[in-house]
């Protein structure tokens, strides 16, 4: 175990921490809205109760993954080529490559699920009534909270591995690691339930929730390929589409002020003219 006195005193220390939280904050956004919208399919009473066991369980994942940072350093290991490459970029490098790792097959597996899951939620948003479609089938999986703490678990892995390896490749310290971990989860925890709150009284943010999940399960699937989006476009983009949505939210909470009041205008009106006939 590292000495963690002298890292008290480093300012190079400091700055990897508050760096490494920021990343990991942001990182824990893509699971904060799955988690969020998984807990709003249960009934009300399980859904707190539920985020917490999920993010719970995704702390305690990463700290179990942090104690072993060299099986994950080695989960970056190739184990298998299809000898397949894309052409090379500006940089050297191959487009994309079919030499697969671990992570790799994480990632894909993981950007599937939330894929899949997305358009099954949005199938049921768009078209609720029951069909015999594919997608209608029964969902097995979300009827209770140990099914849905089960998905939470799943997508927590993908986000686990991918949160450790950005952390691995930020600092050596394991110290900072865990404390930048802990740090971004209790965040995580004290969200959860205004988030989820929030998309559950709001239907079109839950478009929007899905959208997101759609996005990110795409960039998961594309980076196990080995074609690496930069992160700071995905959630620039996540952040432009939530504010065009905030101002949607705040033009209809407007028109609904008006017309409420000329709604009260009028029946005032019709008082008055029922109590003053010759008015």
């Amino acid at each position: 175990m590292q000495d963690i006195a002298p890292l008290l005193t480093d300012p190079a220390a400091w700055a990897a921490l508050i760096t490494l939280v920021v990343m990991e904050v942001v990182l824990g956004i893509d699971n904060l809205v799955f988690i969020s919208i998984l807990s709003n399919k249960l009934p009300p009473e399980q859904r707190q109760r539920t985020r917490r066991i999920g993010i719970s369980l995704a702390l305690i994942m990463r700290l179990g993954l942090l104690m072993t940072i060299g099986w994950i350093v080695g989960l970056t290991a190739p184990v298998f080529d299809l000898g397949i490459s894309g052409p090379v970029n500006s940089h050297g490098e191959p487009s994309f490559d079919m030499a697969f790792s671990w992570r790799d097959l994480i990632l894909i597996a993981g950007g599937l699920f939330l894929v899949w899951k997305a358009t099954k939620e949005i199938h049921h948003t768009v078209d609720p009534t029951p069909t015999h479609d594919i997608l209608d089938k029964k969902d097995v999986i979300i009827n209770n909270m140990g099914a849905a703490i089960f998905q939470i678990i799943l997508l927590d892995l993908v986000f686990s591995v991918d949160s450790i390896l950005t952390a691995v490749g930020m600092t050596d310290h394991v110290p900072i690691m865990v404390v930048a971990v802990v740090t971004a989860v209790t965040v995580m925890l004290l969200a959860a339930d205004p988030l989820a709150n929030f998309i559950e009284e709001n239907p079109t943010v839950v478009m929007l929730a899905l959208g997101f999940l759609l996005m990110i399960g795409t960039v998961l699937i594309a980076d196990g390929f080995g074609v690496h989006v930069p992160k700071g476009y995905i959630y620039a983009a996540m952040a432009f589409s939530a504010l065009v949505e905030g101002l949607n939210m705040a033009g209809r909470a407007s028109a609904a002020k008006k017309t409420a009041a000329a709604a009260a205008a009028d029946a005032a009106l019709n008082d008055r003219e029922k109590a003053e006939p010759g008015v």
